[in-house]
């Protein structure tokens, strides 16, 4: 009990700000299964027999009601419900009805399949059809104005309930994956797109099980195409293998830091042989996550030629901002070095900042 007093402290120290406090009993939980959360509200209020609570999983939001499991005592409160068992990952947690915090609980699998099909987000709790890389819109003037916008999505092959997935665990690990972003011109008269770029990709995707010793955190490898749909001397097009290995780590004062370095072999690069000179072989990308509001990350290219660029995203969650089940984030973005676009992968434009909003940061 001290220990958890302790804990709840130190949260309400972070969240000064908010009238209420929520904290999970254990940081982790399987989907499907009861957990627990305490309750402080402001002194000299009391805390209902039942609170409904905001649960962010994934790119969906939905509210369930936790029922008490006691009355209160020494200024604070147990409540207990049950975690979705479509819950798989971090899972944000905030009271709907009052101004609270938000804490993170980490849903799992508790199947004997996990260890192959992944520990968080592979298996048979992820949707079929998921988010994959951010998706955003977002517009800048420098040079003109511009807007740029991305949607990614990726969709799970396999079951690992039915059929070849049932039979062959690591078959639910693979997945088809869509990408596609634009840069819309906006100061044309005609308002046309600069250029878009298309990337379908097929890659299995595996990460860490609880409790399970590994290199990784996380991985994927597969085949990506990237092409723009241009004619003759606008035609730009590539074929890579990549992988993705992924470290992630849990920082002292709540957050996650995650390495996530993308490298790849061009399998066909004919419409622009020297596209290695400005991207290199790698992505190299960094990603900080708060735990309750900021997510930031930096990708840097570095090509053979000496030839380099940098994309910075910073996302802040915007609570009051809804799309539908789905929350909002004010997003800002800085680009500077060659290729924006495919199109341009060997020009080098004014260095552009945008803002906008995400619905994945």
């Amino acid at each position: 009990m001290r220990a958890l007093a302790l804990l709840l402290w130190l949260w309400a120290g972070a969240a000064a700000c908010a009238d209420w406090v929520i904290v999970p009993t254990e940081p982790r939980v399987a989907a499907g299964a009861r957990f627990e959360v305490v309750v402080v509200p402001p002194p000299g209020q009391q805390a209902p027999n039942e609170l409904i609570v905001q649960m962010g999983i994934d790119i969906a939001e939905l509210a369930i009601t936790m029922g008490a499991t006691g009355p209160m005592q020494d200024g604070r409160r147990a409540y207990a419900a049950t975690m979705p068992t479509a819950a798989s990952g971090p899972v944000n947690l905030r009271l709907a009805e009052f101004p609270s915090n938000v804490s993170v609980v980490v849903a799992r699998r508790s199947d004997a399949i996990e260890g192959l099909a992944g520990g968080f987000g592979a298996g048979e709790h992820e949707p079929l059809l998921s988010e994959n890389e951010p998706m955003y819109f977002i517009i800048g003037s420098r040079g003109g104005w511009s807007a740029r916008f991305q949607i990614s999505l990726k969709y799970r092959l396999f079951d690992a309930t039915a059929g070849l997935g049932q039979e062959r665990p690591w078959l639910s690990g693979l997945y088809l994956g869509y990408t596609q972003n634009s840069i819309w011109d906006l100061s044309t008269e005609s308002k046309a797109f600069r250029d878009t770029s298309y990337r379908p990709s097929l890659f299995w995707k595996w990460e860490r099980a609880r409790g399970a010793k590994a290199f990784f955190d996380g991985a994927r490898v597969g085949f990506e195409h990237e092409s723009n749909g241009g004619d003759a001397d606008t035609s730009r097009s590539i074929n890579i293998f990549f992988m993705r290995p992924q470290w992630r780590w849990q920082l002292p004062r709540g957050g996650t830091f995650e390495f996530m370095p993308k490298v790849y072999a061009y399998l066909e690069k004919e419409d622009n042989s020297d596209i290695d000179d400005y991207r290199g072989y790698a992505d190299w990308l960094v990603r900080y996550e708060s735990g309750v509001n900021w997510i930031a990350s930096t990708m840097l290219r570095h090509g053979t030629a000496g030839k380099n660029s940098v994309l910075i995203d910073v996302s802040r969650r915007v609570r009051d901002l809804k799309f539908g089940p789905v929350s909002g984030y004010f997003h800002v973005q800085f680009f500077a070095g060659y290729g924006e676009s495919i199109l341009e992968y060997n020009v080098q434009r004014k260095s552009q900042l945008r803002v906008g909003f995400a619905i994945v940061p």
